[in-house]
């Protein structure tokens, strides 16, 4: 690939022969284009920093919603239009809702690029908000919560997030309550997109096989009438910690044992990331051979990491019978009290490649590319190359591993509970034995 430069959008911002292209339109939308010459699909999307940390509590659940109805009929097309057009071409359409984001996509055949972007920017321009659409989609949303609180797998993670961060957004379910649901107006709904939505909040992702200049040009003319809200709420994270414990008829205790983590912009992320890695990632991590293979205490347990522009999460999920439990909180305890000084340079350098393998991996699929630096873009205001990203994980050593359990260790215990949960110790005597 050759460098290019964007062209006459008060951009002087150039990419390398290997860095996707970024561009600054005149209305303030960023415009990223990654161009690929050995696939016949296109990928393209809009990327919001917008989420559910931006509700007010009377209508939780409202960024959700909103990314449903924009897909139930615009002043062009009704939500049956949407459907066969897409599927006209073959392609797949979707959205989702994140804490910090939402994002609408489509992965499309080359020569359909046109198609794609000009729906994408309908459903973000012209959407109505159909009263009766609105009625039924509630009804979906309902059955999705229904469905949610049937699998207690799930409950349990928001329920942990709750106790985590209390009366705050960023603590709130994504999907809102039921009640809320029922109730948010139409009014409320595009008021939330009039009042958060806005260019400079948004990067539209292009990867694939395309024409820079065509595309560029269709995004331009596309994208003249986008909202231009200036609403900017969203209250600080504040991570406090705690306990939800529910006692419920199920053939396993579902446990989450977690702390405070790391935001994006800590230099202990990728610390935290590897020792997440070599704590409970994968079948020879620590975690799966000590309380899988050596005990037989679970059938499945993981360590995570989730990082947000202002604070993060790490956790342990483990689903165990009620009287396996008794057992496994000693040892899992015993496992986050061992120094990471003392882990292997093998587990060191296995986490690592995990960790290039998924990077690379990624870069043969449009949809994960078109995402990743959209990502990339909105929490960075830069596209981190993948060479620079390799590069601070091989920094990575088994003393900044220790400082990345010290950081976690320091914070508040959330514990989240649900199952037969009669024999789980207290959550002080858990707290005793972290030394």
């Amino acid at each position: 690939r050759h460098t290019r430069c964007s062209r006459d959008w008060s951009s002087d911002v150039c990419s390398s022969d290997l860095m996707p292209n970024i561009h600054k339109l005149k209305n303030g939308l960023t415009v990223i284009t990654d161009f690929i010459d050995t696939v016949e699909t296109v990928s393209v999307g809009m990327w919001n920093k917008v989420g559910a940390r931006n509700e007010q509590e009377k209508v939780n659940g409202v960024a959700h919603l909103l990314e449903h109805m924009a897909f139930k009929g615009t002043a062009n097309r009704t939500a049956l239009d949407i459907a066969k057009e897409v599927e006209m071409v073959g392609g797949a359409v979707n959205a989702y809702t994140s804490r910090e984001v939402t994002a609408y996509y489509m992965k499309v055949l080359k020569e359909d690029i046109g198609l794609s972007i000009d729906i994408i920017s309908d459903i973000l321009q012209n959407s109505t908000f159909d009263a009766k659409e609105l009625d039924r989609e509630r009804g979906v949303i309902l059955q999705e919560i229904g469905m949610y609180l049937d699998t207690p797998d799930d409950v349990v993670f928001d329920k942990w997030q709750e106790v985590a961060y209390p009366d705050q957004p960023m603590g709130r379910s994504i999907l809102g309550k039921s009640e809320i649901i029922k109730s948010i107006s139409r009014d409320q709904v595009e008021g939330f997109m009039k009042s958060f939505y806005r260019p400079d909040r948004m990067v539209f992702s292009v990867s694939g096989n395309f024409q820079e200049d065509l595309v560029l040009d269709l995004v331009e003319k596309h994208f003249n009438n986008l909202p231009n809200g200036q609403d900017d709420h969203s209250p600080k994270a504040s991570y406090k910690g705690g306990e939800f414990r529910q006692e419920k008829e199920l053939e396993q205790v579902n446990i989450i044992l977690g702390f405070e983590g790391v935001d994006f912009y800590s230099d202990l992320y990728y610390s935290t990331a590897v020792y997440s890695t070599v704590l409970g990632s994968g079948m020879s991590s620590r975690l799966f051979q000590e309380i899988r293979e050596k005990r037989g205490l679970v059938y499945s347990v993981s360590s995570y990491t989730s990082s947000f522009s202002d604070s993060g999460i790490f956790g342990v999920y483990a689903g165990t019978g009620q009287k396996e439990v008794k057992e496994l909180i000693p040892v899992l305890c015993d496992q986050l009290n061992i120094s990471a000084k003392n882990f292997t340079p093998e587990e060191l350098q296995r986490a690592r490649a995990q960790f290039k393998a998924s990077l690379l991996m990624g870069q043969e699929s449009t949809s994960r590319r078109c995402r990743s630096n959209a990502s990339k873009y909105l929490m960075h205001n830069e596209i981190i190359s993948h060479e620079e990203i390799i590069s601070k994980i091989d920094a990575v050593q088994l003393e900044d591993l220790e400082r990345a359990r010290l950081n976690i260790l320091k914070s508040n215990i959330t514990l989240s509970s649900i199952g037969p949960v009669q024999d789980l110790e207290s959550l002080d005597s858990i707290k005793a034995r972290f030394n």
